[in-house]
Parts: C-alpha cells; sequence; structure tokens
C-alpha cells in the first residue's frame, strides 16, 4: 500500500544586498570581532535596506526555489510562510508573496513561531499535502529581524540577520517505510512559561508598537541544547530510525557553540552539521531553509540523504523534522 508523502523538489534563498561585518558592527557599539567570533562563531550577516521588504526576501526565495525544482508558479497550490516580521500586522505575508509571484487562487497564509517558524510551517504543509489539500506547496521563512533589534544592546544586535529561505514541496506516492523520500516524521513542542527570556517589548495588542527584541542569551542557551537533541531524538525515533542513519544535521543556526552542544549530546560528528552562522548569523526562521539551500547547492546533501532539521525559538518554541532528501 503507497502513501502520500512531501517530497522536497527544489531549494531557494534570497539575501539582502548589504553586508555587514563585525568590525562595522564593533563600530557603533562596544564590541569587538574577537568578542563576537568567540562567543557566536558570527563574522557575518546581511542587513535589509528601506527598499528591501520581507515579502521581497520571500519572493526571490520563492522564485529560486520554483527554478530548481522546474516548476511554473502556477502548479503551486500552497503557500505557508513563517515570519515574525510582515510587511504589514495583516493581512498575511504569504497573500503578499502569492499576488507577487502572480497567482489569484490558491491557499496561503503564515505560520508564527519565530526562530521554530519553518518547522512548524514545514509541519502544517505537509499535513496538509498529505491530506490532499494541495498537490504542490512553497514553504518559506523569511525575516527582516534587524528591524526588531536595539542597536544599543550589543548583547543581541551582533547576534541577528536579514534573509529568506524556500522549499517547494510536491505530494507524491511512496511506499511507506524509512527509506522514503520526503518527510517522515516532525515533532512539535512549545511552552508559553519561558516568555520572558526571549521575546519582542511591543505588539498590535499590547503597545500599539513593533517592539524591541530582549533575550536573556545563557537561559535560552541551556534550554536550547537540551530541548533540541531531546526533540531530534523523538523524530527520528517516530521514524523508526536513530542517529546513525543522519547523513546532515541542518539546524537553526542561532550560535555555533548551540549547534556543537547539540550534536554532541545527541553523539553525532561536527562535520555532519551544516553551519552557515558565520555568513548569515541567526536569521530566526530563515536560518534551516537558507542553510538547506546552501548544503544543497554545494553538493553536501545528496539524493536518499537522510537529514534531520531543527529549530527553537521565542516561546518556547521548538521541532524537529526527519527528511529523506
Amino acid at each position: 500500500m503507497t502513501v502520500r508523502r512531501s517530497v522536497f523538489a527544489g531549494t531557494g534563498s534570497c539575501l539582502p544586498r548589504r553586508v555587514v561585518s563585525n568590525a562595522e558592527l564593533a563600530a557603533r557599539v562596544d564590541t569587538s570581532d574577537e568578542w563576537i567570533v568567540e562567543r557566536t562563531g558570527i563574522r557575518q550577516r546581511h542587513i535589509a535596506g528601506d527598499d528591501e521588504l520581507t515579502s521581497d526576501l520571500a519572493v526571490g526565495a520563492a522564485r529560486a526555489a520554483l527554478a530548481a525544482a522546474g516548476i511554473d508558479a502556477s502548479a503551486v497550490g500552497l503557500i505557508v510562510v513563517a515570519t515574525a516580521t510582515p510587511d504589514q500586522t495583516f493581512p498575511a505575508c504569504a497573500t503578499v508573496v502569492q499576488h507577487k509571484l502572480g497567482l489569484t487562487d490558491g491557499i496561503a497564509f503564515d505560520v508564527a513561531a519565530v526562530c521554530s517558524g519553518f518547522l512548524y510551517a514545514l509541519a502544517v504543509a505537509d499535513a496538509m499535502l498529505v491530506s490532499g489539500a494541495a498537490d504542490t506547496a512553497l514553504v518559506i521563512g523569511a525575516e527582516t529581524f534587524s528591524r526588531l533589534l536595539d542597536w544599543e544592546d550589543r548583547a543581541t544586535c551582533v547576534l541577528f540577520g536579514d534573509g529568506a529561505g524556500a522549499v517547494v514541496l510536491r505530494a507524491e506516492a511512496q511506499a511507506g517505510t524509512s527509506g522514503d523520500r520526503g518527510v517522515l516524521a516532525h515533532r512539535l513542542h512549545s511552552d508559553g512559561r519561558y516568555n520572558d527570556l526571549l521575546f519582542v517589548d511591543g505588539g498590535a495588542g499590547s503597545t500599539g508598537t513593533v517592539g524591541k527584541l530582549r533575550m536573556k542569551g545563557r537561559e535560552v542557551f541551556r534550554h536550547a541544547v537540551t530541548n533540541l537533541s531531546a526533540v531530534m531524538t523523538e523524530t527520528l525515533a517516530a521514524a523508526g530510525l536513530a542517529a546513525a542513519d543522519v547523513a546532515w544535521v541542518v539546524p537553526h543556526q542561532a550560535n555555533l557553540r548551540i549547534l556543537e552542544g547539540t550534536a554532541k549530546k545527541l553523539g553525532l560528528a561536527p562535520e555532519r552539521v551544516v553551519v552557515t552562522v558565520d555568513i548569515h548569523a541567526n536569521t530566526s526562521a530563515a536560518s534551516v531553509p537558507l542553510a538547506l539551500d546552501v548544503a544543497v547547492r554545494d553538493g553536501r546533501i545528496k539524493r536518499g540523504d537522510l537529514l534531520i532539521l531543527e529549530a527553537m525559538g521565542g516561546g518556547f518554541t521548538w521541532g524537529a523534522a526527519a527528511v529523506r532528501w
């Protein structure tokens, strides 16, 4: 008996034109390249200009993913955009993307789970494709996170960047085994007790302002390593697989030490972790699809490879997905 699986057909990314180095930031706040690299692994980030909207980056990534898949935009029946920085409070960024792609029908909506957003969006899109609600989907993580930063807070402003990553998913019949291509399993979690460890101090329904990002980094680090290693193990078990089966970990790019700590706790070699935090910094919901696109295009990820995607963000929210490429 066959089953419907969400198979990855293409990936794409889009980054703002402006690249900001650690040295440039050190001229603005009390920090240094050495301090940033030692604590985070970040060397540069892309920062959106006034004329670069979240939807613009999302569309750029979507078009690149569609081209890689060899699929025309007209085939897309579902668009899910993960973002904490939409162009407007409403309507959804996804409907703006839909319009900019020249589409006038289909399903389009946003998912708000901050840095875990792409995993949440992927899980939702997978469920909809498997159910038959659509046959082809665009799943996009897109952020202009720099617009939420307090540029006088050296503990946070050095950590983040802007960008977008996208994937095209197509529903295909598979055998229903752990050797299938596509999304094999995903697990999502949240725990609102930790709101005050990572949040934005504003909102349309409270202050009427956008607000600025606030974070207690040490506490977030501790929770991240524990939660991410646990959810990856849980997800692999749900797929009938183990850490030894994993070819590549494609993680949320928050901090190099978190990536190394998570891999170590799971018993995975650092060489099996895709790292782009040095060139992208933390792009929130965009970080997993950006890293995925880099590793697909440079040839590291090959057909048949088992990937584990993972992320944790404000809320706290966290999740993972096991994917056969």
